[in-house]
């Protein structure tokens, strides 16, 4: 499947690999590809954002959003709603746990840094392989043999998760993309959607 990756899609892998390692996080996720994602500039993924409304130099406020995120220790928003439900406040547990272990300490446990890091290369967690896996068959679903960084965005957006929430909260969906990728043609769900996920009917 990688020997179908361009230039501009090996480049996001790459630049995955080594946000993850910077973060000293023991494996590559989905939050590490769609940072390596927002680092683009004149690929095609970056061209739909910046007409999104997300040029290179205005990207701070999803970087923002991830690093919040990780604050709460990977939750989502749909998460942190749903324990507010149920009479838990995620905001003032993360604040007791960084008033006693530091900023960010929850972030850190995630990443290995409360129990210790891990040198050398990192693999690939199971999200970020389905998402790896899904890109080829967004490629297929409109007809394109190669697969370039649009692919890796639009098998994002089509996933449920952090990565997909943050986006949608800036105006980039599954819908906003093809649309701007694609125009008129083919707009229906990409293989790979999870259930309930936008156009998730054409899923594979």
């Amino acid at each position: 499947m990688f020997e179908r990756f361009t230039e501009d899609a090996r480049a996001v892998v790459e630049g995955a690999v080594g946000h993850a390692e910077r973060e000293g996080a023991t494996r590559v996720e989905e939050a590490h590809v769609l940072l390596s994602l927002l680092d683009r500039e004149g690929s095609r993924g970056s061209f739909a954002l910046a007409s999104l409304g997300l040029p290179p130099g205005g990207r701070a406020g999803l970087v923002r959003d991830v690093d919040e995120t990780r604050r709460r220790g990977g939750l989502s928003r749909a998460d942190a709603d749903a324990l507010s439900g149920l009479g838990i406040d995620l905001a003032e547990i993360v604040s007791r746990v960084e008033e006693t272990h530091g900023e960010g300490a929850l972030a850190a446990a995630g990443r290995g840094g409360l129990f210790g890091g891990r040198s050398g290369r990192r693999p690939f967690g199971r999200g970020a392989k389905d998402l790896l896996t899904g890109t080829l068959r967004v490629a297929v679903a409109h007809g394109e043999r190669h697969i370039g960084d649009e692919h890796l965005l639009l098998a994002l957006t089509a996933r449920r998760g952090v990565p997909s929430e943050i986006l949608a909260d800036h105006g980039v969906t599954h819908a906003s993309l093809t649309r701007v990728l694609y125009g008129d043609r083919e707009r229906g769900g990409e293989p790979g959607a999870e259930p309930g996920a936008e156009a998730g009917s054409a899923a594979g």
